[in-house]
């Protein structure tokens, strides 16, 4: 017994229905593979501006140029007050390099946005109470994130070149968006802080999406927590 081939048959066979199925799969992958690639522009395309643009500005503490003013970068503080381990190992490096007449003003900047967290005065305390003068250490309380303390440190305090302190792995961002905005800037990384390896490794990974965020903040120029110009740098290069 024969007839016409019915639809079941015709798909076996490459029929439309085969047909218009594997178009459609076509265009799924097509989809697929243009959003992998977006995704993978989106986060390598940063990661090469800030590490070209950082490329031979890293120094080690005892090859750094000598600068007037050393901008360290806030990172967490304990509900004690106490700086964290990461923060306390910019700090010291920061510390070492005033001592070895590197620098001869230290610019915390860390985040004071509420009342029950305050980076800048813990990290001022700690140097106090490892031998740096107090009136070599010039708080920047609205250093949100690392934009606005690039940001801030030329258009509140009036510096555009200093010795940028943080961790390793955070110094090409900080220093990308330095230049960007006008900053001759170099950088001393700590990699003391490796010890506490799993949190380094997050710090790294935190590192790819934040130069996103950097690239973003450099594009639209956008505006840092301003106020009227502060001389506490000034004041602190002229005191004793």
């Amino acid at each position: 017994m024969s007839g016409a081939p019915g639809v079941g048959a015709g798909a076996h066979a490459g029929g439309p229905l085969t047909i218009r199925s594997d178009r459609r799969h076509r265009r799924v992958r097509r989809a697929a593979l243009a959003v992998t690639a977006t995704g993978i522009a989106v986060l390598v395309g940063p990661w090469i501006w800030t590490h070209g643009a950082s490329a031979g500005r890293l120094h080690d503490s005892t090859d750094i140029p000598a600068e007037e003013v050393a901008l360290v970068l806030g990172a967490g503080v304990g509900p004690d007050g106490r700086p964290s381990g990461f923060l306390a190992a910019r700090l010291d490096l920061a510390r070492a390099l005033y001592k070895a007449g590197r620098v001869e003003v230290l610019l915390v900047s860390g985040d004071n946005s509420s009342e029950h967290y305050d980076e800048p005065t813990a990290m001022k305390r700690y140097l106090v109470a490892h031998g740096v003068p107090e009136q070599k250490i010039v708080p920047d309380y609205a250093g949100r994130d690392t934009y606005d303390s690039c940001a801030r440190v030329t258009r509140i305090f009036g510096v555009d070149r200093l010795v940028v302190v943080s961790q390793a792995y955070h110094l090409p961002r900080a220093l990308a968006i330095c230049s960007a905005l006008g900053v001759d800037a170099v950088g001393v990384g700590d990699s003391s802080a490796r010890r506490w390896s799993s949190l380094w490794r997050e710090g790294q990974v935190r590192e790819v999406f934040a130069n996103v965020k950097a690239a973003l903040d450099v594009l639209t120029r956008r505006d840092p927590v301003l106020g009227p110009p502060e001389t506490g740098v000034r004041d602190a290069l002229g005191s004793g």
